[in-house]
């Protein structure tokens, strides 16, 4: 891989790093870290209908798999700036060949080549 797309794939890289950290920390500020109370603007701390409890309990529950979900990723961008850095950035970890730009461009923290994925996501289907 060329120097130049090594440079505009670190700099996709650090840029999507930077949209999913601040997407973690929204979520955070506006869900995770207020009490059921706050979330639900009762002073009382008790809902009021059970149906206002299940619906403040699963917007909590999918704003923490949403988070949860956005780590993933960063921690594979993570692993990617790492890799940059080590000299091993697009090399597929299943076959040790060379990840295609093309590939690297639209998913830049990618680990497999496009064979080794289209064979991995064939193996996950159920038959």
């Amino acid at each position: 891989m060329e120097k130049e797309e090594l440079e505009k794939l670190k700099s996709q890289l650090k840029a999507e790093r930077a949209r999913i950290a601040d997407g973690i920390n929204h979520i955070e500020r506006d869900n995770l870290n207020r009490s059921q109370r706050d979330a639900a603007g009762d002073l009382s701390g008790y809902s009021f209908h059970m149906a206002d409890m299940a619906t403040d309990n699963f917007d909590r529950e999918f704003s923490l798999d949403l988070a949860s979900n956005e780590q993933a990723v960063l921690n594979r961008i993570d692993e990617a700036l790492n890799k940059i850095e080590e000299g091993t950035y697009g090399i597929c970890e299943n076959c040790e060949k060379p990840i295609s730009f093309k590939r690297l461009k639209a998913v830049p923290y990618a680990k497999l080549c496009i064979k080794c994925k289209e064979e991995e996501e064939k193996k996950a289907r159920p038959q």
